[in-house]
């Protein structure tokens, strides 16, 4: 394999020193038009380009932001990595992404091989296995400023930007009750995830607020988020009575309507359906699935903003945002009255 052209190279075929090639090359003002179209031609020539890691060791910077996440395949994740993209490469910044696969060590590994590699800041959705956050002080320490998103890892002092997830359900339970829904049915996420917490909190709020019954019973806590969760819990949920059900994302809730589909129910006219994510699948069911739209891709523009602005500020201000959620009304629920 041929050995790349370097700026020694250059300097030894014309005869001049490697620091006026370079300056060449950045088309210093100290150096003659000819000398610059003769080291520019034979870069050219050689296929010449340059060592941005040796450039960025003497700056004492590397370019470069560390992303990391659950997952990159889901579209939830997938959306929020093209806000973040889009806001850093416009400033000339590169990402580094890797995926945790909701695994604790893991997540502290990546972090490490990131702070190693000198990455100037880290935008950081913790797995749903995060126990404590001194990975993260460490890189910290390090000089890597941290701002976490979507999910919080509490007590950990740091930029943050997340969906109000307690609005969307509670948006979505609220929804059924004006449409007239008795009986409402959740599947639930795993009860130690805060987020999940945050949407039974919704839901049971939502049915105090409004005056409707909570049945324990219409409680189904799913181990899993996949379709095949949703058919699972909803065979459970069968052996009750129940006029709606809301799910705690859309595979699950597609899951589910599965099931009653096959049980000879009709979907919303004997049980409204809402799910929560609005994946891109969701509007091609039938029926049509009503869901919670989450804007993924301003939070990964808005988590970039302000790790940039704190990369480039001296005075460091810690952020909160907390980004609002809409209903998405399809054919799956009943429409109001």
């Amino acid at each position: 394999m041929e050995k790349p052209a370097t700026i020694i190279d250059i300097a030894k075929a014309l005869n001049i020193s490697p620091s006026t090639v370079s300056r060449a090359l950045n088309n210093h003002p100290s150096i003659s038009s000819q000398t610059k179209e003769q080291v520019n031609e034979l870069a050219n020539k050689l296929n010449y380009h340059p060592n941005l890691t040796a450039r960025n060791l003497l700056k004492k910077k590397s370019g470069i932001i560390g992303v990391v996440v659950p997952e990159i395949t889901s579209y939830f994740f997938s959306t929020v990595i093209t806000g973040i993209q889009d806001v850093v490469s416009s400033v000339g910044y590169k990402l580094i992404i890797s995926q945790t696969n909701e695994n604790f060590d893991e997540e502290k590994k990546l972090i490490h091989e990131m702070a190693q590699m000198r990455v100037e800041g880290l935008l950081v959705s913790p797995s749903f296995n995060t126990q404590g956050f001194e990975h993260l002080e460490d890189a910290r320490k390090a000089g890597i400023p941290v701002v976490l998103f979507d999910r919080d890892i509490p007590g950990f002092e740091s930029s943050k930007v997340f969906v109000d997830v307690y609005d969307g359900a509670y948006q979505a339970v609220k929804y059924l009750i004006e449409a007239g829904c008795q009986r409402i049915a959740h599947i639930a996420g795993p009860e130690h995830i805060p987020t999940f917490q945050e949407r039974m909190s919704a839901y049971q709020n939502a049915l105090k607020d409004y005056n409707r019954e909570l049945y324990p019973e219409l409680i189904i806590k799913s181990t899993g988020f996949s379709a095949e969760d949703g058919v699972e819990a909803c065979e459970h949920l069968l052996s009750q009575s129940f006029d709606a059900l809301f799910c705690v994302n859309d595979a699950v809730a597609i899951g589910a309507m599965h099931v009653l589909r096959e049980k000879g129910y009709k979907i919303p006219e004997d049980i409204s359906v809402i799910g929560y994510d609005d994946e891109p699948y969701s509007c091609y069911f039938s029926p049509g699935l009503t869901t919670i739209w989450q804007p993924v891709y301003d939070m990964g523009m808005l988590s970039s903003k302000i790790l940039l602005d704190t990369i480039t500020k001296e005075k460091q201000t810690i952020r909160k945002e907390i980004l609002k959620p809409e209903l998405v009304l399809r054919q799956s629920s009943v429409p109001l009255n």
